[in-house]
Formats: structure tokens, C-alpha cells, sequence
């Protein structure tokens, strides 16, 4: 996936304190920009390529630094990775900080190896969780935890990465 050319990131939304995107207590950052139109996105708001708003690593950062509570951070979207290239200081901070990192999108970790797009490898070095593939509407289920079709997977990149295979992230599970 390309990613943009600035140095700042297009963010569509921020929820603190967020239960529903990963364990424990997060902070959500929805990216701005999509070029999937999936139909029933629950972000739909979110696909304009030129909307949001603009902010820099350290904004986002100190947003992040604002809770002590925090267990870790989640990139959804829109599509994180259209931003692989932005993401990666900040990803790096994260870490850094000692936070879990996750990420939703619309792309299976397999296509994602496949094309190799350095500033996406970049990035997946710093994610812990990757919440992989489309929302597929006539797979939706409320019943799954973190994930809104049963098609979409919850990876442990650091496994998946060192198998050569997608390997499901234990902590998170099917829940």
C-alpha cells in the first residue's frame, strides 16, 4: 500500500478509554482514508482520502501520553496502512513507552507480504496484534469479540512473521 507524503497524519477520530478495540484499556486511532468501499462499513466517514484532520506524531503522542492507564494503542480506519509510512515514528514511540500496538485493515497479512512495501514492513516490525482482512457483511457477527466478520482474523505478528504463516494471537483468541 502507498503511503501519503507528508509528515503528518490524516486522522479521522480518536476514542479514549476504548474497551472495544483490543484488551484492556485503549486508545483508538481512526485513520483517514479508505479506497475499499466495503459494503456496511462502520466507518464510512472515514473513506474520504482528504478528510479529518491533520496531526503530528508528537500531537497523537501526547494524546497517548495523556493516560497513564492505557494498555496499548489501536490503529483502525479508514485504512492504517494507506499512512504505513507516517505511522512508523509514532508506532516506534508507542512501543517505546511500553504499550501494545494494534492494527486494524482491510488487507490479509499474506497480501501484505506479498507486495513487500517497505514503509508497511516497517510498521508491521512494531505491531503486536493485526486484525487482517475485509468486513464482509454477509459475515457479520456481534458475537465476535474485536472483529465485526468472521472472515477477518486476529494475528500475532511476531509468530506470524517468524513462521512464514498467519498464526492467531492467543491473547485476543475467537472470543
Amino acid at each position: 500500500m502507498s503511503s501519503t507524503t507528508s509528515d503528518s497524519i490524516r486522522v479521522a477520530g480518536i476514542v479514549n478509554d476504548s474497551i472495544v478495540d483490543g484488551p484492556g484499556l485503549r486508545i483508538t486511532i481512526f485513520m483517514q482514508g479508505c479506497l475499499r468501499n466495503c459494503p456496511g462499513c462502520h466507518n464510512p466517514e472515514a473513506m474520504d482520502m482528504a478528510g479529518g484532520q491533520e496531526y503530528t506524531v508528537e500531537e497523537l503522542f501526547e494524546k497517548i501520553q495523556a493516560n497513564p492507564l492505557l494498555d496499548g494503542v489501536t490503529f483502525s480506519g479508514g485504512e492504517p496502512l494507506l499512512q504505513a509510512k507516517v505511522l512508523v515514528p509514532l508506532a516506534r514511540r508507542i512501543k517505546e513507552a511500553g504499550l501494545s500496538l494494534a492494527v486494524y485493515t482491510g488487507d490479509t497479512l499474506e497480501g501484505i507480504l506479498m507486495r513487500g512495501d517497505k514503509d508497511t514492513l516497517a510498521l508491521l516490525g512494531y505491531v503486536d496484534t493485526l486484525i487482517d482482512g475485509p468486513f464482509l457483511l454477509a459475515e457479520r457477527s456481534l458475537a465476535l469479540s474485536f472483529r465485526g466478520s468472521g472472515n477477518q482474523r486476529v494475528l500475532d505478528v511476531k509468530k506470524s512473521l517468524e513462521a512464514g504463516v498467519p498464526v492467531e494471537d492467543e491473547c485476543w483468541g475467537r472470543r
